[in-house]
């Protein structure tokens, strides 16, 4: 039998990572992360899962992010109850993330059961629940990096800093196969960048079979800085914000980049190089972070301001309870207001946007990446309205975006870790990235090293890939996919959105009601249905085209 490698998660998307290694010993997951994005991404997560979670002997965990670790508890619900192994930081961050996720999951199916109620349909059930993400942490078992692990039979593993988040890690696995000839591969997780505030570059050997390597930034450099002109950027940034008069608000992650923001806004304050009135931190689930931050600060590098003395500043406020959270919309400017979550799809972030967004001399700074369909990206592309909590919001605020704070390496420090870790006897796999990125990645790892086109693959959702010590073997594709490959960048759902939004500027900005009417009778008459107008039609129906040109398409 030989070693087989399924791509669950993360292939042809950058979340919902998930690698299932099958061998003659049993099975193992690499990450089980929440798909994030558009609908029909988001939509994924609800789908039975193409492995039965029993049979699992164990899971090893990169790091705390949900992306990839998000869908532990839903492995729990399905009845998993064995190990899942991360670094010691990384099952301290689970502790709060996990709970955090179930919470989310409970509220919105208590949101959709309500809508469903008034329109006399059946209540949905929470994705997971808290007492799934407490069955997960009773599994945890805690890791020290570059020590050898034996999790199952025929398998060692061994963890490596990734310098992503605290306590992140890139995984070596040696598997063996029915012949007893191992099999060694690097999941290289996510990896971060060179200028990191908090940790050392990545590590890890040379010389595997197999690498796995993200493509987040594939094809796309950020500009050259130093910890030094990053703070110089985010000075510029919130200096400028302050002068137009009104709030900054940025959305960013509760793990690594919260913490690193106010690191630095720390830095400036204490410097007098800015002089906000306010600083707040509207998260609990960043605060309880934070805490786990504190906790493994001895891990840390180039930090000049102590967590106990960025907090004693009395403009710094660590909100929990939510009447503090709604009593930030009573202020009008001067204020930098960070919130979950990165991307502005969940949480309080949508708050403090929706109250935000409208008001002109407001700022709004996106600091990392934005995943295709988020309200993040929406608001980013340059989107002068949009949809929050089912109303409209019209943008008004000006919108930034700062690329020095993310926590993943560019396109050449992904080629320079993976040069650094070759030879790959067998293969290359791309993942975690969008096609266009993880293309790009191929055609340079191709050029620069040397590599045969058929050595450097971007497997796509639920593929399959036999993995020998000379090379991939059979590769099996899903009978019945279960998404649609062109949803997964921006599907119906966003274009309907927007429809409808264009549509209701097409009527608000006609002259006369007759107008109004005429267009509604032209849509009708498209569609193939009927409706009761008062004003037909008084000129001929244009071609579709011309229809919409007309409605600004």
């Amino acid at each position: 039998m030989a070693v087989t490698l399924n791509f669950h998660g993360a292939a042809g998307t950058v979340t919902g990572s998930c690698y299932r290694v099958v061998h003659p010993g049993g099975q193992f997951l690499v990450d089980c992360g929440l798909f994030q994005g558009n609908k029909s991404v988001r939509d994924l997560n609800y789908k039975p899962m193409p492995f039965d979670p029993k049979r699992l002997d164990f899971v090893l965990l990169t790091h705390a992010h949900i992306d990839h670790c998000g869908l532990l508890p839903k492995l729990a619900r399905l009845g998993y109850r064995k190990a899942v192994i991360g670094t010691k930081p990384t099952n301290g961050l689970l502790e709060f993330l996990l709970a955090d996720s179930a919470g989310i999951q409970e509220s919105e199916a208590e949101r959709e059961t309500k809508k469903r109620s008034r329109r006399a349909e059946e209540p949905v059930e929470p994705l997971y629940t808290t007492e799934d993400a407490k069955q997960v942490l009773q599994n945890l078992v805690g890791v020290d990096y570059g020590k050898w692990i034996e999790p199952g039979p025929g398998v060692r593993a061994r963890y490596w800093n990734a310098g992503h988040i605290l306590g992140s890690a890139s995984i070596e696995v040696e598997v063996k196969d029915s012949d007893g000839k191992t099999v060694t591969i690097l999941f290289s997780g996510d990896l971060g960048p060179d200028e990191k505030v908090f940790y050392k570059e990545p590590d890890a050997p040379a010389g595997f079979d197999y690498i796995i390597c993200e493509s987040t930034y594939g094809g796309r450099e950020r500009d050259d800085y130093t910890l030094v002109q990053r703070r110089e950027s985010l000075k510029t940034e919130i200096n400028e914000a302050m002068r137009r008069g009104g709030n900054l608000v940025i959305p960013a992650f509760a793990v690594e980049r919260s913490q690193e923001l106010l690191h630095d806004i720390g830095v400036l304050i204490k410097s007098g190089e800015i002089d906000p009135k306010l600083v707040f931190l509207d998260s609990p689930l960043a605060s309880k972070v934070t805490g786990v931050y504190k906790k493994f600060d001895a891990m840390f590098e180039d930090v000049e301001l102590s967590a106990n003395e960025l907090f004693n500043d009395p403009r710094f406020r660590i909100v929990e309870a939510v009447e503090d959270s709604k009593a930030i919309n009573q202020i009008r400017g001067g204020a930098i207001i960070m919130s979950a979550s990165g991307m502005a799809d969940a949480g309080r972030i949508k708050h403090h946007l929706r109250n935000n967004l409208p008001r002109a001399n407001a700022t709004v700074l996106f600091v990392g990446y934005q995943a295709p369909g988020t309200l993040g990206q929406i608001i980013q592309s340059g989107a002068k309205e949009v949809r929050i909590h089912s109303e409209l919001v019209p943008v008004r605020a000006k919108v930034r975006s700062l690329g020095n704070y993310s926590a993943h390496a560019d396109d050449s420090e992904l080629r320079a870790w993976i040069k650094e870790r070759l030879p790959a006897h067998g293969a290359i796999f791309l993942t975690h990235g969008e096609d266009e990125e993880r293309a790009a990645l191929r055609t340079e790892i191709i050029a620069d090293d040397g590599l045969g086109g058929d050595q450097v693959i971007l497997p796509m959702l639920d593929d399959a890939f036999e993995l020998h010590p000379s090379g991939v073997g059979a590769v099996a594709h899903p009978a019945q996919q279960r998404i649609d490959p062109a949803q997964m960048t921006s599907d119906w759902h966003n274009a309907y959105a927007s429809f409808i939004i264009d549509l209701s500027h097409q009527l608000q900005n006609a002259v006369t009601d007759r107008q109004r009417l005429e267009l509604m009778a032209e849509l009708r008459d498209r569609l193939g249905t009927t409706g009761v107008s008062s004003a037909p039609p008084a000129r001929p129906i244009p071609p579709a085209g011309a229809m919409r040109e007309e409605m600004g398409e």
